[in-house]
Protein backbone atom coordinates (compact mmCIF):
# COMPACT_ATOMS: atom_id res chain seq x y z
CA UNK A 1 0.00 0.00 0.00
CA UNK A 2 2.85 2.36 0.83
CA UNK A 3 4.24 1.81 -2.66
CA UNK A 4 0.95 2.89 -4.24
CA UNK A 5 0.96 6.27 -5.95
CA UNK A 6 -1.96 7.54 -3.88
CA UNK A 7 -1.54 6.40 -0.30
CA UNK A 8 -3.06 7.75 2.92
CA UNK A 9 -1.50 6.61 6.17
CA UNK A 10 -4.17 5.29 8.55
CA UNK A 11 -1.75 3.48 10.85
CA UNK A 12 -2.64 5.72 13.81
CA UNK A 13 -5.61 3.41 14.28
CA UNK A 14 -3.13 0.91 15.78
CA UNK A 15 -2.64 3.24 18.75
CA UNK A 16 -6.39 3.48 19.22
CA UNK A 17 -6.86 -0.28 18.96
CA UNK A 18 -3.95 -1.04 21.30
CA UNK A 19 -5.62 1.00 24.04
CA UNK A 20 -8.55 -1.42 23.95
CA UNK A 21 -6.50 -4.59 24.59
CA UNK A 22 -7.43 -6.29 27.88
CA UNK A 23 -10.12 -3.71 28.64
CA UNK A 24 -13.91 -3.81 28.81
CA UNK A 25 -13.97 -2.22 25.32
CA UNK A 26 -11.91 -4.95 23.66
CA UNK A 27 -14.79 -6.10 21.39
CA UNK A 28 -14.89 -3.86 18.31
CA UNK A 29 -17.08 -4.19 15.20
CA UNK A 30 -16.53 -1.70 12.36
CA UNK A 31 -19.33 -1.64 9.76
CA UNK A 32 -18.94 0.64 6.75
CA UNK A 33 -20.00 0.49 3.08
CA UNK A 34 -17.90 -1.30 0.52
CA UNK A 35 -14.78 0.47 -0.72
CA UNK A 36 -14.37 2.53 2.46
CA UNK A 37 -11.03 1.01 3.41
CA UNK A 38 -12.15 -1.64 5.91
CA UNK A 39 -10.07 -4.46 4.45
CA UNK A 40 -7.01 -2.26 3.94
CA UNK A 41 -7.04 -1.29 7.60
CA UNK A 42 -7.74 -4.87 8.65
CA UNK A 43 -4.83 -6.19 6.57
CA UNK A 44 -2.58 -3.63 8.23
CA UNK A 45 -3.75 -4.77 11.67
CA UNK A 46 -3.33 -8.38 10.57
CA UNK A 47 0.27 -7.72 9.57
CA UNK A 48 0.88 -5.89 12.83
CA UNK A 49 -0.64 -8.57 15.05
CA UNK A 50 0.39 -11.45 12.72
CA UNK A 51 -2.76 -13.40 11.89
CA UNK A 52 -4.00 -15.73 9.14
CA UNK A 53 -7.42 -15.53 7.48
CA UNK A 54 -9.29 -18.48 5.94
CA UNK A 55 -10.92 -18.30 2.51
CA UNK A 56 -14.62 -18.59 1.78
CA UNK A 57 -16.23 -21.98 1.12
CA UNK A 58 -18.87 -23.05 -1.39
CA UNK A 59 -21.13 -24.56 1.27
CA UNK A 60 -21.67 -23.72 4.89
CA UNK A 61 -19.96 -26.94 5.92
CA UNK A 62 -16.90 -25.96 3.86
CA UNK A 63 -17.10 -22.37 5.05
CA UNK A 64 -17.14 -23.14 8.77
CA UNK A 65 -14.70 -26.04 8.35
CA UNK A 66 -12.16 -23.76 6.69
CA UNK A 67 -12.40 -21.37 9.61
CA UNK A 68 -12.18 -24.09 12.25
CA UNK A 69 -9.43 -26.06 10.48
CA UNK A 70 -7.32 -22.95 9.96
CA UNK A 71 -7.66 -21.99 13.61
CA UNK A 72 -6.93 -25.53 14.75
CA UNK A 73 -3.82 -25.80 12.53
CA UNK A 74 -2.51 -22.43 13.72
CA UNK A 75 -3.02 -23.37 17.35
CA UNK A 76 -1.26 -26.72 16.97
CA UNK A 77 1.64 -25.13 15.08
CA UNK A 78 2.15 -22.67 17.91
CA UNK A 79 1.40 -25.15 20.71
CA UNK A 80 2.61 -28.60 19.57
CA UNK A 81 2.16 -29.96 23.09
CA UNK A 82 -1.59 -29.96 22.43
CA UNK A 83 -1.39 -32.36 19.46
CA UNK A 84 -2.03 -35.52 21.48
CA UNK A 85 -5.02 -34.12 23.33
CA UNK A 86 -8.65 -34.31 22.23
CA UNK A 87 -10.67 -31.11 22.16
CA UNK A 88 -14.36 -30.85 21.40
CA UNK A 89 -14.26 -27.17 20.41
CA UNK A 90 -11.79 -24.53 19.23
CA UNK A 91 -12.53 -22.54 22.36
CA UNK A 92 -11.37 -25.48 24.49
CA UNK A 93 -8.06 -25.59 22.58
CA UNK A 94 -7.50 -21.89 23.02
CA UNK A 95 -8.27 -22.08 26.72
CA UNK A 96 -5.75 -24.93 27.09
CA UNK A 97 -2.92 -22.70 25.80
CA UNK A 98 -3.17 -20.47 28.90
CA UNK A 99 -2.37 -17.53 26.61
CA UNK A 100 -4.24 -14.49 25.33
CA UNK A 101 -5.08 -13.81 21.68
CA UNK A 102 -6.10 -11.01 19.35
CA UNK A 103 -8.86 -11.97 16.89
CA UNK A 104 -9.14 -10.07 13.60
CA UNK A 105 -12.09 -11.04 11.41
CA UNK A 106 -12.78 -9.53 7.97
CA UNK A 107 -16.32 -9.55 6.53
CA UNK A 108 -17.82 -11.11 9.63
CA UNK A 109 -21.24 -10.65 7.93
CA UNK A 110 -20.28 -12.32 4.63
CA UNK A 111 -22.98 -15.01 4.73
CA UNK A 112 -25.64 -12.48 5.82
CA UNK A 113 -24.64 -9.78 3.35
CA UNK A 114 -24.69 -12.31 0.48
CA UNK A 115 -27.78 -14.13 1.78
CA UNK A 116 -25.91 -17.45 2.03
CA UNK A 117 -26.59 -20.50 4.18
CA UNK A 118 -29.69 -18.89 5.68
CA UNK A 119 -30.59 -22.06 7.54
CA UNK A 120 -27.13 -22.09 9.15
CA UNK A 121 -26.77 -18.44 10.12
CA UNK A 122 -27.81 -19.03 13.72
CA UNK A 123 -25.20 -21.77 13.96
CA UNK A 124 -22.53 -19.36 12.73
CA UNK A 125 -23.53 -16.84 15.39
CA UNK A 126 -23.28 -19.51 18.05
CA UNK A 127 -19.80 -20.40 16.79
CA UNK A 128 -18.66 -16.77 17.13
CA UNK A 129 -20.32 -16.50 20.53
CA UNK A 130 -18.62 -19.64 21.82
CA UNK A 131 -15.28 -18.57 20.37
CA UNK A 132 -15.27 -15.01 21.71
CA UNK A 133 -17.81 -14.21 24.38
CA UNK A 134 -16.60 -14.10 27.99
CA UNK A 135 -13.42 -15.99 27.13
CA UNK A 136 -10.37 -15.08 29.25
CA UNK A 137 -8.07 -15.80 26.31
CA UNK A 138 -9.59 -12.93 24.28
CA UNK A 139 -7.35 -9.89 24.62
CA UNK A 140 -9.04 -8.13 21.70
CA UNK A 141 -11.64 -8.95 19.04
CA UNK A 142 -11.79 -6.71 15.96
CA UNK A 143 -14.37 -7.40 13.24
CA UNK A 144 -15.34 -5.54 10.09
CA UNK A 145 -18.31 -5.82 7.77
CA UNK A 146 -21.03 -3.89 6.01
CA UNK A 147 -23.98 -4.80 8.23
CA UNK A 148 -24.34 -4.07 11.96
CA UNK A 149 -25.03 -6.92 14.38
CA UNK A 150 -27.08 -5.31 17.15
CA UNK A 151 -30.58 -6.63 16.52
CA UNK A 152 -30.16 -10.26 15.58
CA UNK A 153 -33.17 -12.51 15.32
CA UNK A 154 -31.38 -14.90 17.67
CA UNK A 155 -31.14 -12.32 20.44
CA UNK A 156 -27.96 -11.04 22.02
CA UNK A 157 -25.41 -13.66 20.92
CA UNK A 158 -22.81 -11.00 20.11
CA UNK A 159 -23.98 -8.19 22.37
CA UNK A 160 -20.48 -7.81 23.82
CA UNK A 161 -19.38 -5.93 20.69
CA UNK A 162 -19.36 -2.17 20.53
CA UNK A 163 -20.36 -1.22 16.98
CA UNK A 164 -19.19 1.71 14.89
CA UNK A 165 -21.43 2.35 11.89
CA UNK A 166 -22.22 5.06 9.33
CA UNK A 167 -24.85 6.35 11.76
CA UNK A 168 -22.79 6.25 14.94
CA UNK A 169 -19.00 6.18 15.07
CA UNK A 170 -17.40 8.62 17.50
CA UNK A 171 -14.09 6.73 17.69
CA UNK A 172 -12.96 5.36 14.31
CA UNK A 173 -14.71 7.37 11.58
CA UNK A 174 -11.55 9.29 10.57
CA UNK A 175 -9.79 6.03 9.72
CA UNK A 176 -12.36 4.98 7.11
CA UNK A 177 -12.70 7.27 4.13
CA UNK A 178 -10.59 10.30 3.23
CA UNK A 179 -10.85 13.64 5.00
CA UNK A 180 -10.77 16.94 3.11
CA UNK A 181 -7.19 17.50 4.24
CA UNK A 182 -6.14 14.09 2.94
CA UNK A 183 -7.87 14.67 -0.40
CA UNK A 184 -6.15 18.04 -0.80
CA UNK A 185 -2.77 16.44 -0.12
CA UNK A 186 -3.42 13.67 -2.66
CA UNK A 187 -4.45 16.17 -5.34
CA UNK A 188 -1.05 17.87 -5.08
CA UNK A 189 0.54 14.69 -6.44
CA UNK A 190 -1.02 15.24 -9.88
CA UNK A 191 -2.23 18.10 -12.07
CA UNK A 192 -5.29 16.75 -13.87
CA UNK A 193 -7.80 17.22 -11.05
CA UNK A 194 -8.23 19.89 -8.38
CA UNK A 195 -9.65 19.44 -4.88
CA UNK A 196 -12.79 21.22 -6.13
CA UNK A 197 -13.20 18.59 -8.86
CA UNK A 198 -12.95 15.80 -6.32
CA UNK A 199 -15.24 17.62 -3.89
CA UNK A 200 -17.98 18.06 -6.53
CA UNK A 201 -17.99 14.38 -7.40
CA UNK A 202 -17.19 12.50 -4.21
CA UNK A 203 -17.85 14.68 -1.16
CA UNK A 204 -21.07 14.24 0.80
CA UNK A 205 -20.60 11.93 3.77
CA UNK A 206 -20.41 13.57 7.18
CA UNK A 207 -19.01 12.45 10.51
CA UNK A 208 -21.00 12.90 13.68
CA UNK A 209 -19.21 16.23 14.19
CA UNK A 210 -19.99 17.40 10.65
CA UNK A 211 -16.58 16.79 9.08
CA UNK A 212 -16.61 15.74 5.45
CA UNK A 213 -15.60 12.21 4.43
CA UNK A 214 -14.94 10.96 0.89
CA UNK A 215 -15.24 7.44 -0.52
CA UNK A 216 -11.52 6.51 -0.82
CA UNK A 217 -11.97 4.05 -3.69
CA UNK A 218 -13.65 6.63 -5.93
CA UNK A 219 -11.08 9.32 -5.08
CA UNK A 220 -8.13 7.06 -5.87
CA UNK A 221 -9.72 5.81 -9.12
CA UNK A 222 -10.33 9.40 -10.25
CA UNK A 223 -6.78 10.49 -9.45
CA UNK A 224 -5.27 7.43 -11.15
CA UNK A 225 -7.38 7.93 -14.28
CA UNK A 226 -7.19 11.71 -14.28
CA UNK A 227 -10.98 11.81 -14.69
CA UNK A 228 -13.97 12.17 -12.40
CA UNK A 229 -16.78 9.75 -13.17
CA UNK A 230 -18.95 7.24 -11.36
CA UNK A 231 -16.98 4.33 -9.98
CA UNK A 232 -19.79 3.26 -7.67
CA UNK A 233 -21.50 0.68 -9.90
CA UNK A 234 -18.79 -1.90 -9.21
CA UNK A 235 -19.72 -1.99 -5.51
CA UNK A 236 -23.13 -3.65 -5.93
CA UNK A 237 -26.39 -3.01 -4.05
CA UNK A 238 -27.69 -0.37 -6.47
CA UNK A 239 -30.16 -3.09 -7.55
CA UNK A 240 -31.77 -2.65 -4.13
CA UNK A 241 -32.52 0.96 -5.04
CA UNK A 242 -34.27 -0.16 -8.21
CA UNK A 243 -36.50 -2.48 -6.20
CA UNK A 244 -37.51 0.27 -3.77
CA UNK A 245 -38.21 2.74 -6.55
CA UNK A 246 -40.08 0.29 -8.75
CA UNK A 247 -42.58 -0.68 -6.07
CA UNK A 248 -42.63 2.74 -4.41
CA UNK A 249 -42.65 1.36 -0.88
CA UNK A 250 -43.93 4.06 1.47
CA UNK A 251 -43.54 6.71 -1.26
CA UNK A 252 -39.77 6.31 -1.37
CA UNK A 253 -39.85 7.13 -5.07
CA UNK A 254 -41.17 10.64 -4.46
CA UNK A 255 -38.56 11.21 -1.76
CA UNK A 256 -35.76 10.16 -4.10
CA UNK A 257 -37.02 12.55 -6.79
CA UNK A 258 -36.80 15.35 -4.22
CA UNK A 259 -33.27 14.35 -3.29
CA UNK A 260 -32.25 14.23 -6.95
CA UNK A 261 -33.40 17.86 -7.03
CA UNK A 262 -31.08 18.60 -4.08
CA UNK A 263 -33.90 18.70 -1.55
CA UNK A 264 -33.07 16.74 1.64
CA UNK A 265 -35.65 14.50 3.26
CA UNK A 266 -36.11 15.04 6.98
CA UNK A 267 -36.53 11.82 8.92
CA UNK A 268 -35.09 10.67 12.22
CA UNK A 269 -33.24 7.38 11.72
CA UNK A 270 -32.54 5.78 15.09
CA UNK A 271 -32.64 2.06 14.35
CA UNK A 272 -30.11 0.62 11.92
CA UNK A 273 -30.66 -2.09 9.35
CA UNK A 274 -28.81 -5.18 10.55
CA UNK A 275 -27.56 -8.54 9.33
CA UNK A 276 -30.20 -11.26 9.20
CA UNK A 277 -33.05 -8.75 9.35
CA UNK A 278 -34.49 -9.58 5.93
CA UNK A 279 -35.65 -7.16 3.26
CA UNK A 280 -36.61 -3.72 4.65
CA UNK A 281 -40.37 -3.23 4.51
CA UNK A 282 -41.05 0.39 5.45
CA UNK A 283 -39.69 3.85 4.75
CA UNK A 284 -37.37 4.10 7.76
CA UNK A 285 -35.93 0.64 7.22
CA UNK A 286 -35.34 1.36 3.53
CA UNK A 287 -33.43 4.57 4.29
CA UNK A 288 -31.51 2.90 7.12
CA UNK A 289 -30.46 0.24 4.60
CA UNK A 290 -29.37 2.79 1.99
CA UNK A 291 -27.38 4.73 4.60
CA UNK A 292 -25.62 1.57 5.82
CA UNK A 293 -24.65 0.71 2.25
CA UNK A 294 -23.44 4.27 1.60
CA UNK A 295 -26.08 5.03 -1.03
CA UNK A 296 -27.41 7.94 1.03
CA UNK A 297 -25.84 10.19 3.63
CA UNK A 298 -27.43 11.15 6.94
CA UNK A 299 -26.65 14.07 9.19
CA UNK A 300 -28.69 16.03 11.74
CA UNK A 301 -31.99 14.39 10.76
CA UNK A 302 -31.57 14.99 7.01
CA UNK A 303 -31.15 12.33 4.33
CA UNK A 304 -29.41 13.27 1.10
CA UNK A 305 -27.86 11.78 -2.01
CA UNK A 306 -24.20 12.26 -1.02
CA UNK A 307 -22.55 13.50 -4.21
CA UNK A 308 -22.54 13.77 -7.99
CA UNK A 309 -21.27 10.22 -8.41
CA UNK A 310 -24.31 8.71 -6.71
CA UNK A 311 -26.63 11.38 -8.10
CA UNK A 312 -25.92 10.03 -11.58
CA UNK A 313 -26.73 6.50 -10.43
CA UNK A 314 -30.07 7.57 -8.95
CA UNK A 315 -30.97 9.62 -12.04
CA UNK A 316 -30.16 6.65 -14.24
CA UNK A 317 -32.56 4.45 -12.30
CA UNK A 318 -35.30 7.05 -12.29
CA UNK A 319 -35.03 7.45 -16.05
CA UNK A 320 -35.06 3.67 -16.60
CA UNK A 321 -38.20 2.21 -18.18
CA UNK A 322 -38.34 -0.38 -15.40
CA UNK A 323 -39.34 2.40 -13.00
CA UNK A 324 -42.98 3.00 -13.76
CA UNK A 325 -43.16 6.76 -13.22
CA UNK A 326 -43.10 9.82 -15.39
CA UNK A 327 -39.81 11.10 -14.02
CA UNK A 328 -39.61 14.26 -16.16
CA UNK A 329 -43.10 15.37 -15.15
CA UNK A 330 -42.45 14.70 -11.50
CA UNK A 331 -39.16 16.58 -11.68
CA UNK A 332 -40.86 19.63 -13.23
CA UNK A 333 -43.62 19.61 -10.63
CA UNK A 334 -41.06 19.64 -7.85
CA UNK A 335 -39.11 22.46 -9.45
CA UNK A 336 -42.34 24.50 -9.67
Amino acid sequence: MINSEYFVDKSDIIKTINKRIRTTTKYICITKPRRFGKTSVLNMLGAYYRNNLPENGNTYTNYISLIKDTLRDDILDAYPELRNRDFRKISDMLAATNDEFIFIIDEWDYIFNHNLYTENQADFLEFLKDLLKDRPYVALAYMTGVLPIKRYSTGSALNMFKEYTMLNDPSFEKFFGFTEEEVTALCKQQSALTPDDIREWYDGYLTRNGKHIYNPNSVVCALENGACQSYWTTTGKMDEVLFFLKYNIDEVKEDVIKMVNHMPVRLEIKKEYTAGQGRPVNRKEIYATMIIYGLLSYYDGEIRIPNKELMLEFESFLECNAVAINYDSAKKSINV
